[in-house]
């Protein structure tokens, strides 16, 4: 019972790691990145698509995002996204390609974008503390029940303890890497 506890509190800790790592993903650093697209859809005969799912999509160059469509009239769907996205670029169309010049960062914008990574971080280690309550009070309700002893249930609340902080750890290491790319110049 105390490793089917633990066993929960740590997937549902992966799973906030995770997540964190998607999020870190979106964030734009002054380097192009695929992964700040992820969540652009373009319509696509009346679907909105993935641009991955509707066009190769590559990195020539450190600064430059290029969006090839397979079928070249959904350039301009494609263009219409990116400006409807939060993502702040501007495409360029020339009919057969979307280009996006990633322009440099601001001190300023990183310093901002610094404490969104914080905020998504310290999302994040609620999220960690969140499963740590949920899988001490099931050790609780089994040692209510009898199904463990005081000593057990004990046990099990140090060795969950121990589990959440070296997933809060990784999160300050993801953190501390993010903020070091960030105000990378």
């Amino acid at each position: 019972m105390i490793e089917d506890t633990k066993k929960e509190a740590t997937e549902s800790m992966d799973k906030a790691i995770a997540a964190l790592q998607r999020d870190f993903n979106r964030v734009r650093t002054g380097r192009a990145s695929l992964s700040i697209l992820d969540g652009v859809r373009a319509d696509y005969y009346g679907t909105p698509t993935p641009l991955n799912q509707m066009a190769s999509l590559s990195i020539p160059e450190p600064r430059l995002i290029l969006i090839q469509p397979w079928d070249p009239k959904t350039c301009e769907a494609i263009e219409k996204a990116l400006l409807k996205s939060d993502l702040g670029l501007t495409p360029m169309n020339d009919g057969k390609v979307v280009r996006i010049s990633i322009p440099p960062l601001t001190e300023e914008r990183r310093k901002d974008l610094v404490k969104v990574v914080r905020k998504m971080g310290e999302e994040t280690k609620v999220a960690v503390r969140n499963a740590r309550r949920d899988a001490n009070e099931m050790l609780k309700e089994y040692k209510k029940e009898g199904d463990i002893s005081e000593d057990d249930a004990f046990r099990g609340q140090e060795q969950i303890q121990k589990i959440t902080d070296d997933y809060v750890a990784k999160v300050d290491g993801l953190m501390e890497a993010k903020e070091k790319e960030i105000m990378e110049f």
